[in-house]
């Protein structure tokens, strides 16, 4: 799917987590739109493959792991040594648990919690003084399950949740420095974590049920969310959550 709709050309683009599902339809996204596109992940491969299209003199695959606080700093040096300066940072990169919370060890808690916000904070701690320079923008990728509970996911939805509430608070801490800070929230997407759902009949029924638009969202649905907040179209909205979800949390959760 091609997009090209956007003001984005010739601008720096980080998206963390780009090397599949989401992060990576965000990426190309931005890329046929004219940015440079800076994608980064734990394994180079899969990075390569999302800016496989992509002229070399706008792509750059960065490889790092953003719950560690020094690779995060090398990851955003890494960008702006290559492109000058840094125009948009997209917060994709997420772990995921589906446990009760009985079952849930204190190790995979740290785990999630490390990624998903202390993630965030060390993505954000480095890129916000590069977005200051240029009056860029911060855009998360967070998800409905951070805004209401979901059975099961009790870490996830919290660390969720985190996130987003970082999005209004900063958005307040930044707005008056130029940066503009705001989330999508997808709903049930079909990935390769989630692929399980619309491969078993029953699943993808039920899930259905609650959405509105009555199928799941795909990645490439997801992106152009993300370059509208990117855009100078969006030039009058920061600290918000913008549901990109079918109409999931349209419902108040009664069956139709």
């Amino acid at each position: 799917m091609t997009h090209n709709t956007y003001d984005v050309a010739g601008r720096t683009v980080l998206v963390t987590g780009g090397g599949s599902g989401i992060g990576r339809a965000i990426a190309r996204a931005f890329a046929d739109n004219g940015a440079n596109v800076a994608v980064s992940g734990r394994r180079r491969d899969p990075l390569a493959e999302t800016l496989a299209d992509v002229p070399d003199e706008r792509a750059l695959v960065v490889e790092a792991d953003v719950a560690d606080d020094d690779s995060a700093a090398a990851m955003v040096r890494a960008v702006v040594d290559r492109f000058g300066s840094l125009d948009v940072v997209v917060n994709n990169a997420a772990d995921y648990v589906n446990a009760p919370f009985d079952e849930l060890t204190l190790e995979r808690w740290q785990q999630i919690r490390s990624v998903n916000i202390d993630g965030f904070v060390h993505v954000a701690r480095h890129a916000l003084p590069e977005l200051e320079k240029v009056g860029g923008n911060l855009v998360v990728v967070g998800s409905v399950s951070g805004i209401a509970g979901d059975w099961g996911q009790a870490a996830y939805n919290a660390t969720k949740a985190a996130i987003m509430n970082f999005v209004q608070s900063l958005a307040l801490d930044y707005g008056g420095r130029g940066v503009r800070i705001n989330a999508v929230a997808p709903a049930l997407t079909i990935t390769a974590l989630t692929q399980a759902v619309e491969d078993d009949p029953e699943a993808l029924a039920a899930a259905n049920n609650r959405i509105a638009l009555g199928r799941p969202g795909r990645p490439d649905d997801i992106a152009p969310a993300v370059l509208w907040l990117a855009s100078d179209d969006a030039a009058y909205v920061t600290g918000a959550w913008l549901p990109v979800d079918g109409g999931t949390t349209a419902s108040t959760g009664q069956a139709h």
